[in-house]
């Protein structure tokens, strides 16, 4: 590997490694984005891939009970450092996690390259709190899985948490890792984010091509001088396809390519994660867990069942945005039984209807409680989740409608329309519990 060296403009620790002397403005300039011509065609993809597989992998998998143990359970940093030495994934197989998502019908895969808990799951060379220098297995599980996804056409994202529950120089401390890590009250702040965009480079620069970063943890000290002016001008210089987005709960910022949403639809807070985000012009994407948890979980029997996945990724479809699933895989390198399984049910339903799916736009009418609309071209497919009567009536759609069929088995329904809308009768017999679609053709 090369030994290369980047030189930042402004405060802070010169990193070790890196691909090129660049100089950047402080945040305090926020000079105004302008996305590259690859950006913009990856931005297009992304904003039909529909569907991604998301994992939450790390030593934290050894205790099974989540990514937040170090935070929840009040581990102090002397003896979490314990865990890397059983953390030893000898059944890890990145083929067999690729086939799997691609057998799903996932279009992309975003994984964990840095916890909130610190801990690197690559080769990080400004680090020794790796899987490579800190565990028995000893291997750089991304780049065998980045290798994986590149030989089987398959895109990669990496998720990097800013907060760190780890490093000295995360200081002033957050509201999350406090006095029972052990750490001194001091450190340097811009140095930290010196060590972070120096993993950023890293990961941009030994990876092949990454198709985004997905930030997380902003929201643990919302006001502190992020610099993200610079970390984003950086991603984006290393590799000016790569999308970046921040799972910070507020509108995008400059230099952000698609705005994400914690396991709501845009436009909700149920969560109550996001009193002050609005939905944007970017693509979007939702994630959600496939059980309770993001981190593999012991005693979380909470799986979601095939209609409520199915419906998910049709509801964020019809709110025009991607559906992120997550899993949790085991300290050995597995992923549960029933999860895999769960993906098998979804994926043999996405072969059957994913031409509603992939590659649509949200409808032409807003989504309603008994389902959505997607479209592409002259076809607008109407997703019915949530509707117990024979006659469905809706507000007209756009242009007249010329013919409506079962998406199924490509069956006539009997339609009218009229001042008040369009009116379709869907027999009984032709319905289904988990989304009964109808093709309208324009």
């Amino acid at each position: 590997m090369k030994t290369l060296q980047i030189i930042f403009s402004g405060r802070g620790l010169v990193t070790g490694l890196v691909l090129c002397t660049l100089s950047f403005q402080s945040t305090t300039a926020q000079p105004k984005y302008v996305p590259t011509p690859e950006n913009l065609k990856n931005r297009a993809w992304f904003q039909q891939a529909r569907f991604g597989l998301f994992i939450h992998w790390g030593v934290y998998s050894v205790l099974g009970d989540g990514e937040w143990a170090m935070n929840n359970q009040q581990i102090s940093i002397q003896n979490y450092e314990k865990l890397p030495s059983f953390f030893n994934p000898t059944e890890f197989n990145p083929a067999e996690w690729v086939q799997m998502a691609k057998e799903a019908g996932m279009k992309y895969i975003t994984i964990t390259s840095k916890h909130h808990d610190g801990f690197a799951m690559f080769d990080s060379k400004i680090s020794d709190y790796t899987i490579v220098k800190k565990t028995p297995y000893g291997k750089d599980v991304l780049k065998m899985l980045a290798d994986e996804c590149q030989k089987q056409g398959i895109k990669l994202f990496f998720y990097h948490s800013q907060l760190d529950w780890h490093h000295p120089d995360y200081f002033p401390r957050g509201f999350t890792g406090g006095s029972y890590t052990g750490r001194e009250e001091k450190g340097d702040w811009y140095k930290y984010l010196d060590y972070m965009d120096g993993q950023l480079t890293e990961l941009l620069t030994r990876y092949g091509p990454v198709a985004g970063i997905w930030f997380d943890g902003m929201w643990d000290k919302k006001e502190a001088d992020w610099r993200l002016a610079q970390t984003y001008a950086l991603i984006h210089q290393l590799q000016p396809g790569a999308l970046v987005g921040s799972n910070h709960h507020r509108p995008p910022y400059e230099g952000e390519d698609f705005q994400m949403f914690e396991k709501d639809l845009p436009g909700h807070n149920t969560t109550g994660f996001a009193p002050e985000q609005k939905v944007g012009a970017l693509p979007g994407e939702i994630c959600e867990t496939i059980n309770n948890s993001w981190g593999f979980n012991l005693k979380d029997d909470r799986h979601k069942s095939k209609k409520e996945l199915i419906q998910y990724i049709v509801k964020a479809a019809g709110y025009n945005a991607n559906f992120l699933l997550n899993v949790g895989p085991m300290p050995n390198g597995k992923i549960q039984p029933e999860h895999k399984a769960a993906l098998q049910e979804v994926g043999a339903w996405l072969k059957l209807y994913g031409e509603t799916i992939y590659g649509t736009q949200g409808g032409p009418l807003t989504p309603r409680e008994w389902g959505v609309m997607t479209q592409k071209e002259n076809k607008i497919y109407v997703h019915i989740l949530n509707w117990a009567d024979e006659t469905l009536t809706f507000p007209h759609a756009g242009k007249k409608i010329k013919s409506v069929k079962l998406f199924k088995d490509q069956t006539a329904l009997k339609f009218s329309e009229n001042d008040f809308g369009v009116s379709i009768l869907i027999p009984k017999a032709k319905q289904d519990e988990i989304d009964t679609v109808v093709e309208l053709v324009w």
